[in-house]
């Protein structure tokens, strides 16, 4: 499903681009009887998608995709925004939501602890900076060592 995935990745963004978005994520997932490809998107200021960006890219990427046929039998395709809790993907995704509350969790513990959430401080080369919630304690966490990262949401 790797393949695919790049595959379908390849497609979208050119797609995505030309509509002033940026792609956050491929997905193509076996959910019981079926298989969705799901496409997700963000704006590059601060408004939310929209179902218009949505509904653009959904209808550009399905005729892409019906051109090249990169999947072998039937899937539901979604395309939709990543939600509050968005996915941060590329190393620039922590100078974009600096000082937003972030979640992480690395494959390798840090002072004995592998999951963080606090305060995105930015980022040095490949470290990025994290101030952890509710202290003023600031960790380096190496980039490479990031196994999942999200924004978080504050209650």
């Amino acid at each position: 499903m790797s393949k695919t995935v790049d595959t379908v990745r390849e497609l979208a963004e050119p797609i995505v681009e030309e509509e002033g978005l940026e792609l956050v994520d491929v997905e193509f997932v076996k959910e019981g009887p079926d298989y969705y490809l799901r496409v997700f998107i963000d704006r590059l200021d601060d408004n939310p998608v929209g179902l218009e960006d949505c509904e653009i890219v959904s209808n550009r990427l399905s005729e892409r995709l019906d051109e090249v046929d990169p999947i072998e039998g039937s899937y539901i395709l979604e395309v939709s925004s990543p939600g509050v809790e968005r996915p941060l993907k590329k190393i620039e995704d922590f100078d974009r939501f600096q000082g937003r509350l972030a979640y992480v969790k690395t494959y390798a513990p840090i002072d004995g602890v592998k999951e963080f959430t606090g305060f995105i401080e930015g980022r040095e080369g490949e470290q990025i900076k994290l101030q952890l919630k509710g202290s003023d304690k600031i960790i380096e966490i190496p980039y490479s060592g990031i196994a999942l990262a999200r924004l978080a949401v504050d209650f």
